[in-house]
């Protein structure tokens, strides 16, 4: 795997492959945030309330700074916590009506965790060369 990443490095550039991961990363966690935030307003009751909306919403949003700053290691914890939604996306697609929501969230959050690790190993190696 070490040598294929290589290999791909060398073939196109890190500056291009960090370009390629952080539109797969801001891709995939603007749906997967989209699809928690229409999650919590389904899972309302009659009287509106924030808790809900908040625990699906807030681990995202958490690092929307490292996102934005483009820190690799706040890109290597966000992929980690990306695990959570797709055990949570696993367990969602085994209820006999919510397998499609179950299977686009579990997919979401994979796609998030692949984005996250390249961007980190890309932007790392990038900082690495220019400094």
């Amino acid at each position: 795997m070490k040598q294929w990443l290589e290999r791909l490095e060398q073939r196109h550039g890190v500056d291009l492959l960090t370009l390629r991961a952080r539109q797969w990363v801001l891709a995939s966690f603007g749906l997967l945030l989209i699809m928690m935030l229409l999650r919590g307003f389904m899972v309302q009751d009659a009287a509106f309330s924030w808790r809900p909306m908040a625990a699906f919403v807030l681990p995202l949003i958490l690092f929307l700074p490292s996102i934005i700053g483009r820190r690799p290691r706040g890109h290597a914890w966000l992929a980690f916590v990306s695990l959570l939604y797709f055990s949570q996306g696993v367990m969602v697609a085994t209820l006999p009506t919510q397998t499609l929501r179950g299977v686009t969230e579990a997919v979401l959050s994979l796609a998030l965790f692949t984005g996250c690790m390249a961007f980190a190993r890309f932007r790392s190696r990038q900082l690495r060369t220019q400094g």
